[in-house]
C-alpha cells in the first residue's frame, strides 16, 4: 500500500453530503483513493451499501460514524470500525434523532430572525437520506442568493458562535467514546480546531476524553495549515493518541473540498489506516 492516499471523513447522502454511498466509494475510486471511512452524521444507514460498493470498484471501506456531541462549543467524535448492528450503537442512534429534530427547527427559526427566507422543509429536500444537517441549510442559502457560498453561510452563520448556530446535543463525549467501543470501533476526536478553545484549553480537554477511552484525534484535515498539523500531532503523540485524517468531503455540498485532497494539497498516507487497525478493540 505504499504511496496509496485514503480519506476517513467523508459524507454521503445518509447525512448532508450530495452523494449517495455507492457515487461516494466510486468517486474515490476515479480519484485514485484506496481506502475512505464513511462517516455520516450520527447515523450508519449507508455503511452497508458503501462497503458493497468498495468490494465493486476496489476501495476499501470502512465502517464508521461521526457523532455530535455535547460540549461548551462544537465536539465530533469519529468512530472506525464499528459493528453497525451492534445493539447499544442503535439504541443511542435513536435517542439522537429527537434532538437533531429539535436543532434543525431552531436553525430555521434562528435563520428567519435573521431575515432570510429558509424553511426547514427546503432544507429537508436536500436530505433524501433524511438526516438534516446545517449543510443542508447552507445550500438553500446558497440557493437564494443570501451566501455566495456554503463555506461563507458557515463561516457567517452557521458555525458554533455564529447567529445561526444552535447547539443542543443530547450525547456526552464518554457516552460516545463508550458506544464505539462497545461496537468494536475505536474513537478518535474530529479537527479539533473547531473545538474554538485555546491549546491549553484543549489539552485538558483531550487529557479528559483519554480517560473516558479515546484512542486518537485527526492529524490531517483540510483546514490544516502546515502549523495546525505538526501542533495537532505533535499534541496526539504526547498524549498517545493515534492520528486520523480526512478531508470531510460532502460533494456538491460543500463544493470546495474534494476527496482525498481537501482545497488542493491534503496527502494522507495509508499508513495511517495501519496504525488504526493496530488498536481495534
Amino acid at each position: 500500500m505504499k504511496n496509496k492516499l485514503i480519506d476517513l471523513h467523508t459524507h454521503s447522502t445518509c447525512s448532508d453530503g450530495s452523494m449517495t454511498p455507492t457515487e461516494l466509494v466510486k468517486h474515490a475510486a476515479e480519484n485514485g483513493i484506496c481506502a475512505i471511512a464513511l462517516t455520516d452524521h450520527d447515523t450508519v444507514s449507508g455503511v452497508e451499501e458503501a462497503v458493497r460498493a468498495g468490494e465493486r470498484y476496489g476501495v476499501e471501506v470502512v465502517p464508521a460514524i461521526e457523532f455530535s456531541v455535547k460540549s461548551q462549543t462544537e465536539t465530533h467524535i469519529l468512530g472506525y470500525f464499528i459493528d453497525i448492528h451492534n445493539p447499544r450503537l442503535k439504541e443511542i442512534l435513536g435517542e439522537i434523532i429527537e434532538k437533531r429534530i429539535e436543532r434543525n427547527v431552531m436553525t430555521a427559526k434562528l435563520l428567519k430572525d435573521l431575515g432570510f427566507d429558509v424553511a426547514l422543509e427546503e432544507a429537508a429536500s436536500l436530505a433524501p437520506g433524511g438526516i438534516v444537517g446545517r449543510a443542508h441549510f447552507a445550500r438553500v442559502m446558497m440557493n437564494k442568493g443570501y451566501v455566495s457560498s456554503v463555506k461563507e453561510a458557515f463561516e457567517k452563520y452557521l458555525s458554533s458562535g455564529k447567529p445561526a448556530y444552535f447547539g443542543n446535543q443530547k450525547l456526552e463525549a464518554k457516552t460516545a467514546i463508550e458506544a464505539i467501543h462497545s461496537a468494536g470501533g475505536v474513537a478518535f476526536l474530529a479537527h479539533p480546531h473547531l473545538i474554538k478553545i485555546s491549546d491549553e484549553r484543549l489539552e485538558k480537554y483531550l487529557e479528559e476524553l483519554k480517560s473516558y477511552g479515546l484512542d486518537g484525534l485527526e492529524g490531517y484535515y483540510t483546514d490544516y495549515d502546515e502549523e495546525m498539523q505538526e501542533k495537532f500531532q505533535a499534541m496526539a503523540k504526547r498524549y498517545g493518541l493515534k492520528i486520523s485524517g480526512g478531508t470531510d468531503f460532502h460533494a456538491a455540498m460543500k463544493p470546495h473540498i474534494s476527496i482525498g485532497k481537501g482545497t488542493g494539497n491534503m496527502a494522507i498516507p495509508y499508513s495511517v489506516l495501519e496504525q488504526i487497525k493496530e488498536i481495534i478493540y
